[in-house]
């Protein structure tokens, strides 16, 4: 297959990542609007999407236990089990017409609540609660401003304050990306909360550039995978590292990107940026993946 050369100036994308620390602001200072509807501490929950959506739905039911608010479970939409019992289910679909989870919602007796960008979408319809954020709705393909916007609400409802993530994001749109951009492969690395983010870093990088990138739990990341770290490549760690890895990374030569004094929801936004560069590098379109679209439709 052969890809045709990009050559707008700016893609959809680039502007969308720029629009993120705005739209954080928004969300955690209008959360009873936005968000009303969300899980009270307490109860049982499970968080749902596909893709990026599940990335997001990963971070939030990791943080949602660690900050003691309950137990919560994040699930792929095709894998979610239908025998067990929650409270609420969290549903996140910025098209509000993936197959996956419209099916779940259909033959499903909890309630749900969903989180999407399309209003009029079959998902509208038929959840029980619908969270409407078409303000953050993306153009591109490929998924940024609402994923993370999805996530800004989510932290909010869980009594974070958002004010110095979305500082932060200001400045992770002003860092140079062109020499990340060059490195051959990526492994993006997290630890709670933070591996849903290192999955989707490399998913933007997959989807974008067609790059081989690899996700991982940072503490696991020594069991197998360090055995691909060399000069020329690098190593992605969101969140606080593990004692002793960066030592161990850096006796490999690849690269170490670490935004300690970054919000890790920030040091996402590099990562989109890089992905972005890296695609246009390559002559690549980063608002129209090959392979891929909007949604996930499946035939009846």
């Amino acid at each position: 297959m052969t890809d045709t050369p990009f050559l707008a100036d700016t893609p959809f994308v680039s502007t969308e990542i720029a629009t993120q620390p705005e739209l954080w602001r928004q969300v955690s200072a209008g959360f009873a609007q936005y968000g009303g509807a969300l899980p009270t501490a307490g109860q049982r929950v499970a968080a749902v999407g596909c893709g990026t959506s599940w990335f997001m739905a990963m971070a939030y039911a990791a943080l949602r236990e660690d900050l003691g608010q309950g137990l919560t479970d994040a699930f792929a939409g095709s894998e979610f089990p239908a025998s067990r019992e929650y409270d609420a289910i969290v549903i996140i679909s910025r098209s509000g017409t993936t197959t996956e989870v419209l099916d779940l919602i259909r033959n499903t007796t909890l309630p749900t609540i969903a989180i999407t960008a399309t209003p009029g979408s079959p998902i509208v319809e038929l959840a029980d609660h619908t969270i409407m954020l078409d303000f953050a709705d993306e153009q591109s393909v490929v998924q940024t401003r609402f994923a993370t916007t999805t996530l800004a609400l989510l932290r909010a409802s869980l009594g974070q304050d958002l004010s110095q993530a979305a500082a932060d994001a200001e400045v992770a749109l002003t860092i140079d990306v062109d020499e990340l951009a060059k490195l051959e492969q990526v492994t993006y690395l997290g630890t709670r909360w933070t591996i849903g983010l290192a999955h989707e870093a490399g998913l933007k990088q997959r989807e974008a550039a067609s790059a081989w990138t690899e996700a991982y739990p940072a503490m696991d990341y020594r069991h197998g995978p360090i055995a691909i770290a060399q000069p020329g490549r690098g190593v992605w760690i969101f969140g606080e590292p593990p004692a002793d890895l960066l030592d161990d990374v850096s006796a490999t030569g690849a690269t170490i990107v670490h935004h300690a004094d970054l919000d890790p929801m920030a040091s996402l936004v590099v990562a989109q940026r890089v992905a972005v560069a890296k695609s246009l590098s390559l002559g690549l379109n980063p608002d129209q993946p090959r392979s891929l679209s909007r949604s996930v439709i499946l035939g009846g």
